[in-house]
């Protein structure tokens, strides 16, 4: 049993109507299907998968993750990937740049307890971890990160990419891995058939800068990228040898319709506080448990109503129809955030759920970890 697991919560063993609102939930079944679909899609194939735990933020979820088949975790920041560490993950890629002195010092740190990668785009931060890990005694893993189509980091592809590997490649500290681009300006995209085209672009011009790494005497270990809405895409597309999708293991009502593959594991149990229409129910859950998302908050199990309405501390959920609602003050109404990973960074802790009672609860000790 790990330290963020609380084996002697009061609320183990209860029903969920018991808990106090808002109340985080997992429904344990789903949460597992999720994985094991997941984890059965990658089995056998060139790629693996290395979930990205900004979506649960709690080390509970990535240890079943890596049960599961995972090697390790994706993290969005070093304080995540220490949070990690510490509940157990032995694996972790930073796909984002570490740059200042403190989240430098702390990624050599790690590397003394875990296999450690991070993503560079320029040179001065090469120089910069290079001289961090020799001083620490570490090597730091190091993958290209290129732009092949976000618009936002990455080096551009082609000779600025090799130029940049080659000097990790002769940078004491340093191994160069090879290379992460990410598809992040489509994974969501309605249009399948756009997702798929933009993705294999962009995947197309990656493996081509691949190439001529290795045409330059670089071996290029690993090509990571994606998102859940792209597993299926870049996940098989050839050269490709990790992907990164996150929110699969949640599921949020947006991505659900687009990736149905996956199942909507992650919500918020509210309490109605008011009924001041027939037509209209307001619940304690708000922007602060929800969050804000261009996507809306959905309600779970009842279908009649539309999306919330949120502002700081309120859900304003209207029958979609103008009739009148069963629900009274008092009654509990789950409700899917638009988001799940911005929601889920709200909440210290998560209660799994199976069949209407708690089974767990699991400490979310990658909250706030953005450093």
């Amino acid at each position: 049993m790990f330290a963020d697991e609380i084996a002697d919560d009061p609320a183990v063993g209860r029903p969920v109507t018991e808990l106090p609102t808002p109340a985080p939930l997992v429904d344990l079944d789903i949460l597992e299907a999720n994985i094991a679909a997941m984890a059965a899609f990658f089995r056998g194939r060139p790629a693996h998968i290395r979930p990205h735990a900004k979506t649960h933020r709690a080390p509970a979820v990535a240890r079943r993750q890596v049960a599961a088949g995972a090697p390790g975790v994706t993290c969005a920041k070093v304080s995540m990937a220490e949070a990690m560490v510490d509940g157990g993950i032995e694996d972790v890629y930073v796909a984002n740049q570490a740059v200042s002195r403190w989240a430098i010092t702390h990624l050599c740190h790690l590397a003394r307890r875990a296999r450690v990668a991070v993503a560079v785009d320029e040179p001065g931060n090469v120089a910069r971890l290079s001289e961090a890990a020799s001083a620490h005694g570490v090597t730091v893993g190091v993958l290209i990160e290129l732009d092949a189509g976000l618009g936002r980091c990455g080096v551009a592809p082609g000779r600025a990419a090799v130029d940049l590997a080659t000097a990790v490649a002769r940078a004491p500290g340093l191994e160069f891995r090879g290379l992460h681009a990410y598809e992040g300006h489509v994974v969501q995209n309605a249009d399948e058939a756009k997702r798929r085209h933009e993705t294999e672009s962009m995947l197309a011009t990656a493996l081509e800068t691949r190439d001529l790494m290795e045409r330059s005497g670089l071996s290029v270990l690993e090509v990571t990228c994606g998102g859940t809405g792209t597993y299926a895409i870049s996940g098989v597309y050839p050269g490709v040898t990790e992907h990164q999708s996150g929110s699969y293991v949640y599921m949020d009502p947006g991505y659900h319709e687009k990736v149905p593959a996956f199942g909507l594991a992650f919500s918020l149990l509210c309490t109605v506080v008011s009924r001041p229409a027939p037509d209209r129910v307001i619940t304690d859950g708000g922007l602060q448990v929800l969050a804000s998302s261009p996507a809306p908050a959905m309600p779970k199990d009842h279908p009649e109503f539309g999306p919330a309405r949120l502002s700081e501390e309120h859900g304003t959920f209207h029958t979609l129809d103008g009739s009148a609602s069963d629900l009274r003050v008092g009654d509990l109404m789950e409700v899917h955030p638009g988001h799940c990973c911005a929601a889920a960074n709200l909440h210290d802790r998560v209660y799994a759920v199976r069949g209407g009672r708690v089974e767990a609860t699991w400490l979310v000790t990658a909250r706030g970890c953005s450093q």
